[in-house]
């Protein structure tokens, strides 16, 4: 049986889950507070946000504590490879080479990107490293 489809972050969510990566579990006043230095939203709205994101599974709440404490349930780099996969398979249809083609075009890589792009490219195929 195939495994289920986890939940695609709204750009909502992935803002919560900025917080939650680059500074660790926080409460939802800590996450507010860390929101609203970027966009203006109130602190209700956090928290429902936050409620929606445990039940599907985005973040994990620790109620044992008097102010709940969340933490991201998958790492960033999980969330990212999710993303990529969704949008691969949506909009390049399974093809990673439209999707590098797009991807270099959409944002002029710097020389020093280019070269580490290369090593990495490199490394995949068993080449020089």
């Amino acid at each position: 049986m195939a495994r289920p489809a986890l939940s695609r972050p709204t750009d909502a969510e992935l803002a919560v889950l900025g917080v939650l990566w680059q500074r660790g579990p926080r409460t939802v006043r800590q996450v507010h507070e860390e929101l609203g230095d970027h966009r203006p939203v109130g602190y209700t709205t956090t928290l429902k946000l936050m409620q929606i994101m445990a039940d599907k599974g985005l973040v994990v709440r620790d109620e044992s504590q008097r102010s709940h404490v969340y933490r991201a349930k998958t790492s960033e780099e999980g969330t990212q490879k999710q993303l990529v996969r969704d949008l691969l398979d949506r909009a390049f249809g399974g093809s990673a080479r439209k999707l590098f083609v797009q991807a270099l075009d959409a944002a002029k890589a710097s020389l020093q990107e280019m070269a580490e792009i290369r090593k990495l490219l490199d490394s995949y195929r068993g080449g020089p490293k």
